[in-house]
Formats: C-alpha cells, structure tokens, sequence
C-alpha cells in the first residue's frame, strides 16, 4: 500500500485523475478495456471532472459503482445522479459501458442478485475489477460497508443488501471483491477523517 498526501483538494483531484488514466491506458494496451468502479461522496467530483476530460479511448472504459442508496432514478439521493452530473455527462464520447445499481426498479435483494451477475459477466467469475474507487467516512465505513452492518460478514458474494445506514437501505459491493481488485484508489479528505484513517 502506498500512501500520498496532499495539500489540498485540487493536488488530490490532479493527482488521483493522473492515476486513474495511466491505469486506464494500461489495461486497455494489455487487456483491451478498463473495468472501474465508483464510489459516490463528495470527495471524488473534482476528480471524476479532469478525468472526464482526460484523453482516453472512452469506448474501451466500463464503470460499474462501488455502491448506491435505494431511492428512486434522479433522486438527489442517489449516487448515480452525482456521478452523471460530476463525469458521465462530461465524457467527450460514448462510453464502453455504463453499468449502474438497478435500485430503482427492483428490491435491494434483487439489486443485489442482479448487480452480481452482472459483474460476472463483465469481469470475471470470480469477478476482478481493474480499479475500485473507495472514500472513507467519519465513521471509518466505505463503500456501504458500514460498521455492525451484516454485510460485513459477507464472505461469498459479490454484492449484498445492507440495513438501512443514515436513513436509506442501501446496495454495496463486498469485502471479497474489493480485495480481489487488481487497484485500489482511496480518496480521503477532511479533518473528520484523522481518526478513522489512522485506525
């Protein structure tokens, strides 16, 4: 693990935007695409914006989230709406692949289900994602894995429902794809953050 500060909110989003299209380019000269994963939070707008206009074969790039609250489609809530806003309306040219939590048309169960296989047929069984983005929260929960949550003890699925968290259920992936990604780029900022990122 390699840990990089920064001074502030515009080195880190340089600096994390920098990263995701050098690996980019990398897995599409070796594997032909780049399978990325993002987080929602308002830490990775800035980055996701310069990466949107960074030069890439955007035919070639999937994203899949890392999480999503069940709420309904263009909900202030969700982080579809955010990531739209922040990069995918701003990608110059069409996308390889766009592949969101299909939260609102179906139980988180059944999100989750569907999401799983979805991530099988995209990368792998079992399942390997090129780059993951993850945040961290006050309370040292990222993804939407959120401490005391059963979805923390989840040892043999992709993808699982967890209880509701600061009001709304929500969609996550779990610790075994996580840990199988070949990247992991955690964007941590703030002073809220010291205690959970030291622990």
């Amino acid at each position: 693990m390699r840990v990089d500060v920064c001074a502030d909110a515009d080195e880190m989003a340089a600096f994390a935007c920098a990263m995701l299209v050098a690996l980019a380019s990398e897995c599409i000269a070796t594997r032909g695409r780049f399978v990325c994963a993002l987080s929602g939070g308002s830490t990775p707008w800035r980055t996701l914006q310069r990466f949107a206009g960074a030069s890439v074969d955007w035919s070639r790039v999937h994203i899949l989230q890392v999480d999503e609250r069940v709420a309904p489609d263009g909900d202030d809530l969700r982080n579809a709406t955010h990531l739209h806003d922040a990069f995918l309306s701003r990608v110059p040219e069409p996308l390889g692949g766009v592949h969101l939590m299909p939260v609102g048309t179906m139980s988180a169960i059944d999100a989750a289900q569907s999401y799983s296989r979805l991530l099988h047929d995209i990368s792998g069984t079992p399942s390997r994602i090129d780059l993951v983005h993850l945040g961290l929260g006050d309370d040292g929960h990222t993804a939407s894995l959120v401490p005391r949550d059963l979805a923390l003890r989840v040892g043999d699925i992709d993808v699982a429902a967890t209880g509701r968290y600061a009001g709304t259920q929500r969609v996550t992936l779990t610790y075994p794809v996580l840990f199988r990604a070949r990247h992991i780029l955690w964007l941590v900022s703030g002073a809220s953050k010291q205690h959970a990122f030291a622990q």
